[in-house]
């Protein structure tokens, strides 16, 4: 397996694997993002107002860009919703990024973040985001409901 997919960290849960997307996200660490998302070819990432990619490099690539960038932001997550199955979880999420210094907030970005269980524990398959013209989510954080699939 190339360097750039061996995966040290095991996630026990969908919860500590989107746990390590978003620290890796808001520190623009490149290996902890990559140790998320399984090493498959069919994983796929839209960024908002970006093309579908799919693949693992793909995505490396497309995190190695944004994180290049030098913009660190600080994400919070509200209005969870998971949907938990023996092998799959789906977390549907309302992503609120501010970046520090900056007195705007960004406008919401709701996105799906989908994991699977593989033999080294849960990895993220997909994560679809996309801004939204709805009005910003209350600052109170909602408990996440969970359902479970059949």
């Amino acid at each position: 397996m190339p360097e750039s997919r061996r995966k040290s960290q095991l996630f026990p849960t969908p919860e500590d694997a989107e746990a390590a997307f978003y620290d890796a996200f808001e520190r623009a660490d490149l290996a902890a993002m990559m140790a998320v998302w399984a090493a498959d070819d069919d994983v796929v990432c839209v960024h908002p107002q970006g093309p579908r990619l799919t693949g693992f490099e793909a995505v490396r690539e497309s995190w190695t860009q944004i994180f290049a960038s030098g913009v660190t932001l600080r994400i919070r997550t509200v209005d969870n919703r998971r949907y938990l199955g023996s092998t799959m979880a789906v977390h549907a999420v309302v992503e609120m990024l501010t970046a520090p210094g900056d007195p705007a907030a960004a406008p919401p970005v709701n996105a799906t973040n989908v994991y699977i269980l593989t033999e080294n524990g849960w990895r993220m398959i997909v994560h679809h985001a996309s801004t939204t013209i709805e009005a910003a989510q209350p600052s109170r954080e909602t408990p996440p409901e969970t359902h479970t699939l059949h």
